[in-house]
């Protein structure tokens, strides 16, 4: 069972939460390393769906680091995320610098309180919900925000870049 918290739990996107003013609710569980999927994992721990939890992937789009921020219930359209920001062709990033670009581990890695601020892409479908889950900063730790929240803290835009 995920305990739930308003507290701000120290990762530098809860600070960065806090410090804003910003109204959220932080979710903890067990990681478990075995788990196949870090998202899956988190959806199922909180008991909700996985449409309302989002990944944090980061691409580069023609040589410029990107943050993309997509539900777990599907996958990055690299080609969306590019013509989003007005690029030609994105890949995945290198996990290491992604990592170092961020300040944050692979699978713990959340679009608020970045080492680096990155141009950063919320897909669309985060629109219209009351809330979305994204990562506090470390495995087993979500935090719960307004997407309007989470798109004018990370200087995000809104594209449809998830498939599936």
């Amino acid at each position: 069972m995920a305990k739930k918290s308003k507290k701000s739990v120290g990762t530098p996107a809860t600070v960065a939460l806090t410090a804003a003013g910003v109204p959220f609710t932080t979710h903890s569980y067990e990681h478990d390393p075995a788990a196949p999927s870090y998202g899956e994992e988190a959806a199922e721990a909180l008991g909700v769906a996985p449409d309302q939890v989002f990944k944090t992937l980061l691409a580069d789009v023609d040589g410029t680091l990107t943050v993309a921020v997509v539900p777990v219930s599907g996958s990055l359209d690299l080609k969306a995320l590019a013509a989003a920001v007005g690029g030609k062709r994105a890949t995945m990033a290198d996990p290491a610098a992604a990592e170092r670009s961020t300040g944050y581990v692979r699978g713990g890695i959340s679009p608020l309180g970045q080492r680096k601020r990155l141009r950063t892409v919320v897909d669309a479908s985060a629109e219209g919900r009351a809330t979305v889950c994204v990562s506090a900063g470390r495995r087993g730790l979500e935090v719960e925000l307004a997407p309007g929240d989470l798109v004018a803290l990370t200087g995000a835009h809104l594209a449809p870049i998830a498939r599936g």
